[in-house]
């Protein structure tokens, strides 16, 4: 029948010439680099912040010195030499991807200079002991490395710049979440609204290969252990609307504040931040050292081990968590650590702030299902932040093992997103618009978009 695909043809086009099989091969090896700097970027910051923690507990006032004096050094050096480093990458990414770009300009955002800058930059934050993230930032040093493999590709390769970019962001946050479904639908729902039959099995492949880098390393667990929420009932209905509910406005309003602080309000503290940025970041890092004392360390750094502790002792919530307290202070110190302008990403600090909403929750109301609401808080902190609710839902499935509370995850992802979009704008798309209008400004990458020293995107 006409039009019917031809095997043998196919077949001969498929085997045929090496020249297409030296692409693939430099595909397949770029992808085992974008997981290793992953790796390496995961060992560095949390190495990091384990130095951190030894100086806390070695002196408890040793953060109200060291960790302004090392914001303050990490922010002067990124304005310096790196300015494309900073923030939390996903913005970066999606600038680079947007085809008004010129191509030229695509080195300010995504280089592998500035992944291996951006790997440097975010240990240095975990240094400091400040509340970032890591995750946010593989996106962008993963898709740096894999956007090298654009040079020693032949012309006839067929692969573009773009399709480099989205596998290496998916990678990334494979990668570094130990969740390969959440960085395919990562891809799909944030960084490319629509992919090609070519892009989504290049992409694939980074996943998968980027994958077993990752899990080679680390193990192929999941991220926070198994949620025990077994027995889910009717009683969860109102503690998850509620879960849903406060994520949505939380995270909202983080969203928003982050927009603000990146635009430059016309009031005396970014007039001040404009004036004298490294001393501002010295001054946020006062406030955030402030802050690790009052909470022994708990509201800084990822807070990936208090999440955990939280869903290991769900049934004593008191126990291992500060009701109220420790939600108000992570907020707070996580705000201060994005305003300051030192890169890092807000997808571990917001699970954390999720994990802290969930466990208030079942603390007021006296909840059975702790675990459950932990979860829920997670995906809907998450999903308000970043305005992608199916990512939210498939990482915290795949990383908590909730594969029971799928439904449950989906409908507060949703609820918790919708609120969000009420108070804020979506945080990613709308940083990277910004930058957008600074490349036709030509501001430089540090100054856009108001020309006051903000930190480009979260």
């Amino acid at each position: 029948m006409k039009g019917e695909p031809d095997f043998l043809q196919n077949l001969r086009d498929e085997m045929g010439g090496g020249r297409q099989w030296l692409d693939r091969a430099i595909v397949m090896v770029y992808a085992v680099l974008a997981g290793l700097a992953v790796v390496v970027f995961t060992l560095l910051a949390d190495g990091a912040f384990a130095l951190y923690s030894q100086l806390r507990g070695g002196w408890w006032w040793a953060p109200l010195l060291w960790t302004p004096a090392v914001t303050a050094l990490v922010v002067w050096a990124i304005r310096r030499w790196a300015p494309g480093a900073a923030g939390s990458g996903v913005p970066q990414v999606l600038t680079a991807l947007d085809p008004a770009t010129p191509l030229r300009e695509r080195s300010r955002f995504v280089s592998l200079r500035l992944s291996v800058v951006k790997i440097l930059a975010v240990s240095g934050g975990m240094l400091a002991g400040l509340s970032i993230g890591r995750q946010g930032p593989s996106v962008q040093v993963a898709a740096g490395v894999m956007l090298h493999a654009r040079r020693w590709l032949s012309p006839a390769s067929g692969i573009s710049h773009r399709e480099l970019l989205v596998a290496g962001g998916a990678a990334g946050i494979a990668a570094a979440f130990n969740t390969p479904l959440g960085g395919i639908v990562f891809a799909i729902e944030e960084l490319s609204r629509r992919l090609q039959d070519r892009s989504s099995g290049l992409m694939l492949a980074a996943i998968v290969i980027a994958g077993l880098v990752a899990v080679s390393a680390f193990g192929n667990l999941s991220y926070f252990g198994r949620v025990r929420a077994e027995v889910l009932s009717w009683s969860l209905l109102l503690p998850g609307a509620l879960v849903a509910l406060a994520t949505g406005l939380l995270g909202g309003l983080l969203s928003r504040l982050m927009l603000a602080s990146f635009t430059g309000l016309p009031d005396r503290f970014c007039a001040y931040r404009r004036k004298r940025p490294v001393t501002f970041a010295a001054l946020c890092g006062f406030v955030v050292a402030v802050i690790a004392v009052v909470s022994d360390g708990a509201a800084v750094g990822v807070g990936h081990e208090h999440t955990k502790g939280l869903l290991d002792h769900a049934g004593a919530v008191g126990a291992e968590h500060q009701p109220l307290l420790f939600t108000g202070l992570k907020f707070v110190a996580s705000w201060l650590s994005a305003w300051a302008g030192v890169p890092g990403g807000i997808f571990g600090p917001s699970l954390s702030l999720g994990a802290g909403v969930g466990a208030d929750v079942a603390w007021l109301l006296n909840s059975p299902h702790g675990a459950a609401l932990i979860a829920l808080g997670m995906c809907g902190f998450l999903a308000a932040v970043t305005q992608t609710p199916i990512t939210a839902m498939i990482i915290v499935m795949e990383m908590t093992d909730g594969h029971s509370m799928v439904l449950s995850l989906m409908a507060c992802a949703l609820l918790a997103s919708l609120v969000s979009r009420m108070i804020s704008r979506p945080l990613y798309s709308t940083m990277s618009q910004l930058m957008m209008r600074s490349i036709r400004e030509g501001a430089p990458a540090q100054d856009a978009p108001g020309r006051d020293g903000s930190a480009p995107g979260r």
